[in-house]
């Protein structure tokens, strides 16, 4: 079957929303489909949105036997066997309207917003199916949208690479430093840990200003003998090597849309996870007490969390045996991510 994998990139970030193309097109290969990526770069910018969605609609793939669009607004191309695998909406004009991440709210962007909502209701409503990468995007689908979905969970590429080999003093962060990733929580909870234990915070910024800002943070609380901040891209040796030796691994952003690669990633190296119950989708993959903690999102919760996952090692131990298991309960394979896209 010739398969084309459509979505938006904003030029030069690499993410997530690019790893699931292009895992899902290495995983079709193996399966015996011919499969094209399409990638359109796309900027959410008010004033920009609309001739951007114009050049969705204006797309020919009928070269394709089907299409299976990713990253607003990837939905908008025409295709008479559209599958989505619907990742999230431009979220400032849907679930993060009128907070403190959304547009302004004014006459001028609620009228944007309101057609925005039209126009993208009935292209997600002309998909022959539709999945989410979480229920809570299933969930928002539903409120926004009026469509129901299929909750898909997207697996990692080659998860044999992740492994347990010791279980060491750090609780291992892992993923792109930003403000709403809130690895600034958990530099503040450890103000308040009693035990020894250790927090190492991994990865690169788009925002020049925020790892200052979180390395300022870390010397003026005068933890730096109890933080590690590595502010840079790891490789993928290096990632599956940290994750084999530190106590638990953390994932804490705010609200959302899914569990997040660095959950399964950790998931695989059997440690157990540290969120938050705001976190949004990694609530799905993480059982408070099986599988991991989940915690209020307050320094001196998260705190005597961190003193939890060190002083009773072997407890954490055992959470970290059963997030392996959670993801065959979850049932997130490949095999599976297959069947039912190309059903």
């Amino acid at each position: 079957m010739k398969i084309a994998l459509c979505s938006t990139v904003v030029p030069f970030i690499k993410g997530g929303g690019r790893n699931i193309v292009e895992w899902l097109e290495q995983t079709l290969l193996t399966y015996g489909h011919e499969v094209d990526r399409v990638y359109i770069p796309e900027i959410d910018r008010p004033d920009l949105i609309f001739q951007q969605m114009m050049a969705f609609r204006w797309l020919d793939l009928s070269a394709a036997d089907r299409i299976v669009c990713f990253r607003p607004q990837s939905h908008l191309i025409p295709h008479d066997h559209k599958i989505l695998w619907f990742i999230h909406h431009i979220r400032e004009f849907y679930d993060l309207w009128g907070g403190g991440y959304s547009f302004p709210v004014d006459a001028h962007h609620e009228a944007i917003r309101h057609e925005l909502h039209r126009v993208d209701t009935k292209a997600i409503s002309e998909a022959k199916a539709v999945f989410t990468n979480s229920q809570v995007v299933s969930d928002r689908l539903e409120r926004f949208n009026d469509v129901p979905s299929e909750v898909l969970y997207p697996p990692v590429f080659q998860p044999e690479r992740f492994r347990c080999d010791d279980h060491n003093d750090s609780v291992a962060y892992i993923c792109r430093v930003e403000h709403h990733k809130r690895q600034h929580l958990l530099i503040d909870a450890m103000r308040y840990t009693t035990s020894p234990v250790r927090l190492h915070i991994l990865g690169a910024s788009i925002n020049q200003g925020h790892p200052e800002w979180l390395k300022n943070r870390i010397k003026n609380a005068g933890i730096q003998e109890k933080v590690t901040y590595d502010s840079r891209w790891i490789s993928e040796k290096e990632k599956a090597d940290v994750l084999a030796n530190c106590l638990a691994a953390a994932y804490l952003p705010l609200d959302e849309d899914s569990y997040g690669y660095p959950s399964v990633e950790a998931s695989h190296a059997e440690k157990a996870l540290l969120t938050t119950t705001d976190a949004g989708g990694v609530t799905e993959l993480v059982e408070d007490n099986y599988n991991g903690i989940v915690s209020e999102s307050t320094p001196e919760a998260l705190a005597e969390a961190l003193d939890r996952l060190y002083y009773d090692r072997q407890q954490t131990v055992v959470m970290g045996r059963n997030a392996k298991e959670r993801l065959s309960q979850l049932n997130i394979s490949w095999d599976h991510v297959v069947e039912r896209l190309v059903a």
